[in-house]
């Protein structure tokens, strides 16, 4: 989507943007090098139980006919959203996610990216990997996300009911608004801007983007430590330095690729992604706090 607005109203969009920022609260960094589950059996990734975490999938009725070819605006730059006079967003697609686990994780074959290591090659440092396997084993009944918190990196673009691109070129930001979980949105700053020399951790951290041919890379930090990267319970630290890269490869697909450069959890950068499929519907109003009956992950019990 592409909008044009007056200066007062572009301020006024900037600042309540702006307000999403939220102080950070403890995190379990100061106890990374400690056994999570010290007093307790942690399951190791390759011992968690299979079947958790079953998430909604490739939800297409039926086989889609060929693509249009990639849209683009008139001065040339890649269009991530409808053309005029249309409507879609790309569909939050739960089943996948940035690193291959068809035994016990949310795998959707048909979605993830072929090049995506397996869990079992993923360089956890020995305490992110306890933590992801004790998250795996606990049905991820601690995910911040059922409690209504917001999603930061690729957490946001596998979560249900789909999220959408807006561009103010007036601004020269594009903003990234998801429907599932607590309303959320993130500003991506595209004027050149460097990252501040001092962030305050916020969920969505600061974000600084360009575009590359048919792509937007966007290079982020300043994360808190209060929400998971990815639904299946994949960590990270305030240490994250996030690259992404959202490539529209035709009308009805987005290619995403996450590289996880996140020194307090992993031994090296490492990537992973999955496709995105356009939808023919919009966004709507999504109470998270009203719709959230989602007992087996919120508490570990029964629905």
């Amino acid at each position: 989507m592409k909008v044009s607005w007056n200066i007062g109203m572009s301020v006024a969009a900037a600042v309540a943007i702006s307000a999403l920022s939220i102080a950070p609260e403890a995190s379990y960094a100061q106890d990374k090098g400690k056994n999570p589950g010290a007093d307790q059996a942690v399951i190791q990734p390759a011992e968690a139980d299979p079947g958790l975490n079953g998430g909604r999938l490739d939800r297409r009725k039926g086989k889609r006919g060929p693509s249009r070819p990639t849209p683009h605006w008139p001065d040339g730059r890649v269009n991530l959203g409808p053309l005029p006079g249309e409507k879609g967003v790309w569909e939050g697609n739960a089943g996948s996610t940035l690193a291959t686990n068809l035994r016990n994780g949310i795998d959707n074959a048909t979605m993830n990216l072929p090049t995506n290591m397996k869990i079992s090659e993923v360089p956890f440092q020995p305490w992110a990997g306890a933590v992801y396997g004790y998250r795996q084993g606990s049905t991820t009944k601690d995910d911040p996300h059922v409690k209504c918190k917001p999603s930061g990196g690729p957490r946001m673009f596998h979560t249900p009911y789909g999220f959408e691109f807006i561009d103010v070129p007036e601004l020269k930001r594009i903003f990234v608004v998801g429907v599932g979980g607590p309303h959320t949105w993130r500003p991506i700053y595209m004027d050149g801007r460097p990252h501040p020399a001092e962030l305050e951790p916020t969920f969505a951290g600061h974000s600084v983007g360009h575009l590359e041919g048919d792509a937007l890379v966007v290079d982020t930090l300043g994360y808190n430590e209060r929400f998971w990267l990815t639904r299946e319970g994949i960590p990270s630290t305030s240490a994250l330095h996030l690259t992404e890269r959202f490539t529209r490869t035709d009308y009805d697909t987005l290619r995403y690729e996450a590289t996880i450069d996140d020194p307090g959890a992993y031994t090296k950068p490492w990537t992973g992604g999955w496709l995105i499929r356009w939808q023919d519907a919009e966004l709507y109003e999504y109470v998270c706090q009203d719709n959230n009956r989602d007992v087996e992950h919120m508490y570990g019990g029964e629905r």
